[in-house]
Formats: structure tokens, sequence, C-alpha cells
């Protein structure tokens, strides 16, 4: 069982808990979309499992890593769902790795992802119901000026297809996400992304094929 955390993070705080006193020894931070392959940040130890209570959808806008301005990415951001779980990868990280992890992410999702901290309840693949700890997530919401909202499935894969950022295409993110979930995690139903993977892979493969997921 992963150590419990015993700082309860609220909404929007990891920035203030960077200018305290009282960064904890050992936090848990969970990835639901990119941070599931290209964490960039060092940890102790990773686990796959799942958080209570959220939906994963491509209702966020990406100027940056997946997209610019003239035309935005749409990436994952979590809608609360008191009847969903929402698969992922969650990284411990310890001593040093807090701060720089914090520092990293900081900018990463907050400042160039638009994205919020908020505190969940992580489950560690085959350790539910008693193996819970807090994880430290990062959510868009519909206040922030790149949320984009729902819809269509082939409205977001056409959006997705056409689209290219700083760190790739992204398509490639898509494709990536619905590998983990495919491969890692088989026989869990995300209708949403699948349903969106069908549609850009539709659009995709007669142009070509598009980005690889093994692209970096």
């Amino acid at each position: 069982m992963p150590p419990q955390v015993t700082e309860h993070l609220e909404v929007d705080k990891a920035g203030s808990l960077l200018q305290s006193c009282n960064i904890p020894r050992v936090l848990w931070i969970f990835g639901y979309g990119s941070l599931i392959w290209k964490p960039d940040f060092e940890f102790t130890s990773r686990k796959i499992g799942f958080i209570r209570g959220y939906s994963r959808r491509f209702w966020h806008g990406d100027s940056y890593h997946r997209g610019n301005q003239e035309m935005p990415g749409r990436v994952v951001t979590l809608l609360e769902d008191v009847d969903a779980d929402t698969w992922g990868v969650a990284y411990e990280v310890r001593d040093d790795q807090v701060r720089s992890s914090l520092e990293y992410l900081n900018l990463r999702e907050s400042l160039l992802g638009g994205y919020m901290c908020k505190t969940v309840e992580f489950v560690p693949q085959g350790m539910e119901p008693c193996g819970s700890t807090f994880a430290l997530v990062y959510i868009a919401t519909p206040q922030n000026p790149l949320y984009l909202g729902p819809a269509p499935a082939d409205a977001i894969a056409r959006q997705i297809v056409g689209c290219c950022g700083c760190s790739g295409y992204n398509l490639e993110y898509l494709l990536r996400l619905a590998q983990f979930m495919h491969s890692i995690c088989p026989g869990v139903e995300d209708e949403h992304l699948f349903s969106i993977e069908a549609a850009a892979l539709a659009l995709s493969l007669p142009l070509g094929g598009g980005p690889t997921v093994g692209q970096e």
C-alpha cells in the first residue's frame, strides 16, 4: 500500500505550498493525460490505478503543447462524475523530488496549461477497496479561458487531427492515451476516449495515417 499523504492540498494550492515551509516529505501526483507517458520529473515509484468521482474529457484547449493560438488543440481534463472512475498513473515523489516536481508542474500544467491543483483519492490497481491514498491532480475548469467544453466526438476528432504544438501532434497525444487504456487497462471502458480515437483514425488513415504512438 502506498504511504498516505499527510497534508491534504486544497484546490489551487500547489503554488502556495512551494512558498511555505511545510512541504510534505512524500507526495503522490496523479496523471491522466500526457503525464502517463511523459512525466519529465524525478520520482521514486509509479503505480497504475484510478481516481473515483471523475470522468476524463477532451474539453480543454491547448495553444502551446498540442496546438497554437490560431489552431488550439484539445487535451483532457476531469469532470466531476460521481459514478465514474478515471485511470492513469500516480507518481511517488520524496524529499527533494517534491519541490522540484511541483516547480516543474507549476510551469507545465498551471502556467502553460491553465490547470488548477486538487487532491483526490487514488486507488492502485489491485488494491481496492482499502488501499487508497491522497494524490495531487491538475484539473482545468470552465473558468479557464482555454476551456473549450463539450462537442461531438467527430468534431473533437477533426480538431485533434488538424493540430500540432511545441510538444508534437495532437493526434499523437490522443493515440498514446488510447494505447495506454487498451494495453495497460484492458477491459476498462472509456467511451468518450475510444469514440474520439475511432473518429480520428477514420479521418487520418485516408491521409496516410498521421503520427504513430512511438513518435516523441
